[in-house]
């Protein structure tokens, strides 16, 4: 794995549009959440460690936030075919077992990885009610194996704010996480695991 940061995604970035398949074989677009509070996406995935890190706590996160009327979703973009537990079937099984209630999308084309320039699992992009970008960055600052309690500080104050109606911090500290696995040859500009072409 190669740890990598969020790209940073520049504030008020207008949310890319999206339209993919969920675990429960529905197509879920950007266009379904125009009445929402605010809208968070996350990039990850059923292997990486700092997911799994995380897996309770976005669970019960997004319930909480969801009952507030955010709306969550979350997109998996990994190349299946290096990396065969993040398939859409085994997708289906992890948001079962981690009792995700928000769409789960698989992402099977990487362009919509690519339209947010999405670079780590987890990766989270908050997104106001004008669907405007507010918020990128970490959940807390508890990463696999440093002994810090997992609070969703960070991502919770941020979505507290949106829900108000209140300016975000700008103050905001990267994602930290596994590569998202692009697939041999297409891998973005901005994947710093090689050296870009």
């Amino acid at each position: 794995m190669v740890k990598t940061a969020s790209t940073m995604l520049p504030l008020g970035t207008q949310a890319p549009d999206f339209s993919l398949k969920n675990v429960d074989g529905q197509t879920v677009s950007l266009s379904d959440f125009k009445d929402s509070k605010g809208l968070l996406v996350i990039f990850m995935c059923n292997h990486c460690p700092f997911v799994i890190h995380l897996r309770e706590a976005l669970a019960a996160f997004a319930d909480e936030y969801m009952a507030k009327g955010l709306a969550v979703v979350g997109i998996s973009a990994n190349d299946v075919a290096t990396h065969p537990d993040d398939s859409p079937e085994k997708m289906v099984e992890e948001a079962k077992s981690a009792g995700y209630n928000f769409p789960y999308l698989y992402d099977g084309t990487q362009e919509v990885a690519k339209a947010y320039k999405a670079a780590c699992t987890p990766d989270f992009f908050l997104f106001d009610q004008e669907q405007k970008l507010v918020y990128r960055g970490q959940f807390d600052d508890s990463r696999p194996g440093n002994d810090k309690a997992v609070t969703g500080a960070d991502l919770k104050a941020a979505c507290d704010a949106v829900i108000a109606g209140d300016p975000v911090t700008e103050n905001q500290k990267p994602s930290i996480g596994c590569n998202i696995k692009w697939k041999e040859g297409m891998e973005p500009e901005y994947f710093t695991g090689q050296p870009a072409v």
